[in-house]
């Protein structure tokens, strides 16, 4: 019996753009420049940073997933 081969998905989570927003967050956390949302507080945690990029990426419409709730 011949089996069909299964059409290749693509196993990138994140996409290139999403990359280049955390980046850019996380020098800004670095630089002392990044604020958080509501509070205005400057941002000191490395995680907190990633979130922030995460967050704006998906706003603009980059491939991220689904935030866990």
């Amino acid at each position: 019996m011949a089996t069909k081969k299964a059409a290749k998905k693509s196993t990138r989570k994140y996409s290139s753009s999403a990359g280049k927003q955390v980046k850019t967050e996380v020098h800004e956390m670095k630089r002392g420049t990044l604020k958080s949302g509501r509070s205005g507080k400057k941002v000191k945690n490395r995680k907190q940073a990633i979130a922030i990029g995460l967050s704006e990426a998906r706003k603009k419409g980059a491939k991220v997933p689904k935030k866990k709730s």
